[in-house]
């Protein structure tokens, strides 16, 4: 089971924060990074899901304030890494936007019970490119913190919101997957599937699951962030 984080290693770096005005409205609480700021690994994900209010602790980042703790997302990324040998203390968790990005149009087709993809009630939207650049430097400050061994995309936008930031695009996600990228004034970064569509994709990569999970662990390993001995 998934370690669930110490509230109190959460990270804000701002009491309040509403250059959004629509993630302003649409969010329970920021999502802020969550984790050790001695840490080999940032894990990013795009943004905090719709979540769960109802679950016991597994609730969502948008009601928790601490990224990736979803109960579905948050779960199996943070199991996947502490199989892989990486205790808590050497992970942190993050977004590349700290607020829910909800769906108006999508939750009102659906009378307001649209699931997300980690259970909960509501539908998430792309978050703008306005949004992801408002959002950015709070993502660059928590890498200057932590000065991580690798960063940890999960998923194409993550992946694409942290090339943005040294002006860098992405030709292909899937082709990107498990291949280090070593972009100017940032740790190396690994993409790796997002846990939501890992089912889904894993496949076409070539792998089954137990050899996907190898892989990520033998790529860290070659960036020399494996996990303590």
């Amino acid at each position: 089971m998934a370690t669930f984080p110490d509230p109190d290693e959460r990270n804000p770096l701002a009491d309040d924060c509403r250059h959004c005005p629509a993630l302003v409205e649409d969010r329970t609480r920021i999502s802020w990074g969550v984790g050790s700021l001695d840490a080999t690994l940032v894990v990013v994900g795009e943004a905090p899901g719709a979540g769960d209010p109802g679950a016991d602790r597994w609730q969502g980042g948008n009601h928790t304030g601490m990224a990736y703790t979803a109960r579905h997302s948050g779960r199996r990324v943070r199991d996947l890494l502490e199989g892989l040998g990486y205790p808590p203390e050497t992970l942190y968790f993050t977004n590349a936007v700290k607020c829910f990005p909800a769906d108006v149009s999508a939750s009102e087709a659906s009378g307001g019970s649209s699931d997300s993809s980690d259970g909960g009630e509501g539908s998430n939207r792309e978050p703008t490119a306005e949004e992801r650049a408002n959002c950015r430097p709070y993502l660059l400050e928590e890498l200057r913190q932590v000065d991580p061994d690798c960063v940890v995309p999960t998923g194409r936008h993550a992946t694409e919101s942290l090339l943005a930031a040294t002006d860098r695009t992405l030709d292909g996600f899937l082709e990107s997957v498990l291949t280090p990228i070593e972009p100017d004034d940032l740790p190396p970064l690994l993409p790796i599937l997002h846990p939501s569509y890992q089912d889904v994709w894993v496949s076409r990569l070539g792998y089954e699951p137990d050899e996907y999970r190898q892989a990520i662990g033998e790529a860290l390993a070659d960036l020399d962030a494996g996990p303590p001995a």
